[in-house]
């Protein structure tokens, strides 16, 4: 009989509640119900893209760590297949092929984090020696392997648990909410707790259910699409709503309004500008609670402009949203092309 991975959970978290061997989290919630609930929300037909070109934001300035995509024609021997004519091998051919590959950081763009993207030290054998742990228990060089240093091994990591691909094949489509943090404090920079947030959904008149998807529009994503690949760091300093992780009410709500995931339009859906205070034990206390204590999953840099703008003009604040990530064993984030069907 296996050995459970932990003997304690954090407090606050759900670790164990959807199974010891659970690698979803709150997204066990998107199931047929909340499909039905979004299709119901379907009733015009038209769809909106809510990605932002992947190429945005440009350069690396948001994140050093980070790297834009960069295109290449596949090639084979020393043909480069990029407007590649077969008759080079067989005259009789008049096909002419063209096919490329690219590297980008997966976390560039529009995307999904994984639960295996923040974890925490935590001591969940209970013998007072924190262990690096992530969502449910899943421990790091076990289940998050660092293989840098084996040179045999195809990858040099691989989340073996709690990668991307758990979502994609669970497949996240279901009923989402938007709620329009410009249209309720406009396109500054705003730093939203609880009691902002309740004031936004009161204001814009948001009802939030069990298993629904959180659309948080912050006017982030289509200030930096304005800026055509040259982020300014300053500008976007002060632009857009951010989530207060810090407010332990906000972290409560996100517990108990049952909401599956938070898909954000700004970088890292909540505040990072604040100063670490002595007493703190997290840099991203939001992060920190919804992906390692809930696995509740975070997107960010979504493109929300021209949805928001055409719910506002029919009074209404719910759509069917597919947004599922790449199927890419062991990846840590994915790209995401959402789809909002109205």
């Amino acid at each position: 009989m296996n050995q459970p991975r932990w003997k304690k959970r954090p407090e606050g978290s759900n670790w164990g509640d959807f199974g010891p061997d659970d690698q979803l989290g709150r997204v066990n919630l998107i199931g047929p119900e909340q499909v039905l609930k979004g299709v119901k929300e379907v009733h015009e037909g038209i769809t909106f893209c809510l990605s932002l070109p992947l190429d945005i934001p440009g350069g690396k300035v948001l994140n050093p760590r980070r790297s834009p995509p960069k295109l290449s024609p596949t090639a084979l021997g020393d043909d480069q297949y990029i407007n590649f004519p077969l008759a080079i091998h067989n005259p009789a051919l008049q096909d002419v092929i063209s096919d490329d590959q690219v590297q980008l950081s997966l976390q560039y763009s529009t995307q999904w984090d994984s639960l295996a993207h923040v974890g925490a030290l935590f001591d969940g054998d209970a013998d007072g020696k924190p262990e690096r742990r992530y969502y449910n228990g899943y421990l790091a060089d076990k289940d998050v392997l660092n293989l840098s240093q084996e040179p045999t091994h195809q990858h040099s990591s691989y989340a073996q648990r709690l990668g991307i691909e758990n979502m994609a094949v669970h497949g996240m489509q279901g009923r989402a909410v938007l709620v329009d943090l410009v249209r309720a404090f406009g396109i500054g920079r705003t730093l939203v707790g609880h009691a902002e947030l309740m004031v936004a959904l009161k204001q814009l008149n948001v009802v939030v259910e069990r298993g629904d998807m959180l659309v948080l529009r912050t006017g982030f994503a289509e200030t930096l699409l304005e800026m055509q690949g040259s982020p300014q760091p300053d500008v976007l300093k002060n632009t857009g709503a951010v989530l207060d992780g810090r407010d332990q009410a906000l972290l409560d709500w996100i517990t108990e309004s049952g909401i599956s995931a938070i898909c954000a339009d700004n970088y890292a859906v909540e505040n990072l500008d604040q100063e670490i205070e002595p007493d703190c034990c997290s840099k991203l206390p939001l992060h920190h609670h919804c992906l390692f204590k809930l696995g509740l999953p975070l997107a960010e840099l979504w493109y929300l402009k021209d949805l928001a703008e055409w719910l506002h003009s029919r009074e209404r604040n719910r759509f069917l949203l597919t947004a599922p990530p790449l199927r890419l064993p062991g990846a840590i984030g994915s790209p995401v092309t959402p789809v909002a069907s109205v």
